[in-house]
């Protein structure tokens, strides 16, 4: 049965934006909301809550606290009096008001305005936030008791351990954060379990040096306070499992990020082979598929971040979800790095998130559910600390746009310096400024025609893609997910990237330029756009592969 809301302001308090936003989230939550009006008297509000029956009553007053308090006493002996103690009562003010209206003891909840709407959200859904107890430690569960409100999650790995743990404490207490990711040094990515490989004159580069199990122990412990955030962690980049292991033993990882092509020769980050590293990764996601621990396979902005056309961005997003789903994952995280190059255009940004978007969301089914992560690309963000806030504050609004379930925050400061607690906690503080914005209510700019035709430019290229490499192995059942097929893709160049050029695993023959916002392929002598037909085409008839299929 539907849950009925009536609000007003009372005595001669005649502000109610902060009730008609409020009412606004009720009714997102499917409450039946009724509004009373403006400064509504003491009887008026009992004879509508007598004829009404709510669940719950909102009542908000936003003057001077010292005549509130004679208002109040009215309230609750008139309540007592109608027997409606038996509703819920609600109060909305400022500080000093919600002081008067605690000491009342009248209210079930009382919001002062300095909460955010993902608290407000979650009292909607009836998770109130006062104990360890009610922040949920799962990231299903995080991201339900919150939704449309994005939980965040922002990174932390400081050069020492002692300084990450001081930093991990401090954000858990200031409850900006829901999800915390854990950045090891490359060192203990690649040789934890086998540090007499470590070049120690490295310790600490890129991340925290962790070195011991006990380690992630006590960053684990460092989390438990304030709201509880839940913790994550990179996945090393050899020995997968056993480290995939000890993640789930010691910070309880609430999801796995793994790429699918990279970690490998292929970025220099690791010796195994382009074909090796897939075969690993894939049996990362099975290992986490079979738990029912969430996955992230971080691979389209790898690509991205390479200049590789937005055609390939979309297409290794969609082979990185297929090969999750095939791999018995469950539940999915796709990562929408916006900014990537940051020279794109907002709109032709959007569009190759929305083709993405379509593209992934088409595999759901009962055994597989998509969940959204959105963030700014780094490279995006300027060395000016004042021109980095409004770039990140731009990235995030344009993101809310696909309306996402995580937002990963990345420091406003990252060009400039490695993010200490207090840069986290401003930067996660500027975003939820944006979407506390976006939350009253935005224009739907998904639906611009420009932006919905180079989608649809998109989807059909990269259809284009995705059978050619289908068509490299006419006799392999699911070519997508086999590791010589997706190889042979990147060895004849059907997956390629400018910066790979040099790089022995693959072809780097690829030329992509900015087109009116969009990132394409592009012929250099000829100074003109490649259709992705044409160059798959080109491809294809070099490498005498049959384009029947394509």
């Amino acid at each position: 049965m539907m849950k009925k809301v009536i609000a007003a302001s009372i005595g001669n308090c005649v502000h109610v934006a902060g009730i008609m936003n409020f009412l606004s989230l009720a009714e997102r939550e499917g409450y039946s909301t009724y509004f009373l009006g403006a400064a509504i008297s003491i009887d008026e509000l009992i004879e509508a809550v007598k004829e009404e029956r709510p669940d719950y009553v909102g009542v908000s007053y936003r003057l001077t606290p010292e005549p509130l308090e004679k208002i109040l006493a009215e309230l609750k002996e008139k309540i007592s009096l109608e027997h409606l103690e038996d509703i819920k009562w609600i109060f909305g003010g400022t500080e000093p008001t919600a002081k008067v209206a605690e000491e009342s003891g009248i209210f079930n909840f009382i919001f002062n305005g300095t909460e955010d709407p993902d608290e407000v959200i979650g009292f909607l859904k009836g998770v109130t936030f006062t104990k360890s107890d009610d922040y949920p430690q799962d990231l299903v569960s995080r991201i339900l008791s919150k939704y449309p409100y994005p939980i965040l999650r922002h990174h932390i790995g400081l050069p020492s351990l002692e300084e990450t743990i001081d930093a991990i404490k401090k954000i858990a207490e200031s409850k900006v954060l829901d999800v915390i990711s854990i950045a090891p040094d490359q060192n203990a990515q690649e040789h934890f379990f086998e540090q007499e490989k470590m070049d120690h004159r490295l310790d600490g580069a890129g991340g925290v040096p962790l070195r011991f199990r006990e380690d992630f122990e006590a960053i684990y412990e460092a989390s438990r306070r304030g709201n509880y955030p839940i913790l994550r962690c990179y996945s090393g980049t050899k020995d997968l499992i056993p480290f995939a292991e000890m993640l789930n033993e010691t910070i309880k990882n609430a999801w796995c990020a793994v790429p699918l092509y990279w970690y490998s020769v292929l970025d220099r980050r690791g010796p195994r082979t382009v074909e090796e590293a897939i075969r690993e990764n894939q049996q990362v996601m099975k290992w986490h598929g079979e738990r029912s621990i969430p996955v992230e396979v971080n691979e389209s902005h790898h690509w991205s971040l390479r200049d590789a056309h937005d055609t390939i961005g979309v297409v290794t997003a969609y082979l990185a979800a297929y090969n999750a789903k095939k791999m018995g994952v469950k539940d999915y995280v796709a990562q929408y790095m916006f900014n990537v190059p940051p020279s794109i255009s907002p709109a032709m940004d959007l569009a190759k998130m929305l083709a993405k978007i379509e593209m992934i969301e088409d595999l759901q089914d009962e055994n597989f559910t998509v969940y959204r992560q959105a963030r700014a690309g780094i490279a995006s963000l300027p060395a000016d600390l004042a021109q980095a806030k409004g770039q990140l504050a731009a990235s995030a609004y344009l993101a809310m746009a696909i309306k996402p379930h995580i937002y990963h925050v990345v420091g406003y400061c990252e060009a400039h310096h490695a993010a200490t607690a207090d840069d986290i906690i401003e930067s996660c503080k500027i975003v939820r400024g944006i979407i506390r914005n976006t939350m009253l209510g935005a224009v739907d700019i998904t639906k611009d025609s420009k932006i919905q035709e180079r989608k649809n430019e998109l989807i059909e290229e990269a259809s284009i893609t995705l059978q050619a490499i289908r068509a490299l192995s006419p006799d392999v059942k699911d070519p997508l997910t086999d590791p010589a097929t997706l190889t042979k893709a990147v060895e004849i160049g059907i997956l390629d990237a400018p910066h790979l050029r040099g790089n022995l695993a693959a072809r780097g023959d690829l030329v992509t330029q900015l087109v009116d916002g969009a990132l394409y392929a592009y012929d250099p002598q000829e100074k003109r756009i490649i259709s992705e037909k044409e160059r798959i085409d080109r491809i294809l008839n070099k490498n005498k592969v049959s384009c029947v299929a394509v």
